[in-house]
């Protein structure tokens, strides 16, 4: 697999530079991405500009990256501008699987992602024990 890599505090970035996402690269993407994990990394930004097709295999090796992204309330994010390549990547139906046009917000993606982890952005709802002991005024 021909790539390089960057490493940050909050993400790992792989810029991918294969025409194709199949036969051994998938492997060999998954082998550094479980590395990356036992790093410690669980945001994993991939621009796979230069991609234009993917097969099979490489598609359960996105799905199961995806899948330990999200476990780890981390992200994986794709990073193309190919229309092609973005509709054939969607017509796959990987849950969650985050697809943006720039590293930049592929990066804003993955601070995000980060604060809503941060603050349970996911726990807003309230029971009607949140209300106990709370007394209703009767002035505006």
């Amino acid at each position: 697999m021909n790539y390089s890599l960057q490493k940050k505090e909050q993400y790992a970035f792989i810029d991918l530079e294969e025409a194709a996402f199949t036969n051994d690269i998938p492997a060999s993407f998954e082998e550094t991405s479980r590395e990356l994990f036992r790093e410690g990394f669980n945001n994993l930004i991939v621009n796979m500009q230069a991609t234009k097709s993917i097969d099979p295999n490489g598609t359960a090796i996105l799905k199961k990256i995806n899948r330990l992204c999200i476990n780890d309330l981390g992200l994986l994010v794709i990073v193309t501008r190919d229309d092609d390549f973005i509709d054939l990547l969607e017509s796959l139906k990987i849950p969650d699987l985050n697809i943006l046009p720039s590293k930049e917000e592929a990066i804003d993606a993955v601070f995000m992602n980060n604060l809503e982890n941060e603050f349970g952005a996911g726990d807003d709802d309230y029971d009607a024990e949140d209300y106990d002991g709370v007394s209703e005024s009767s002035e505006p």
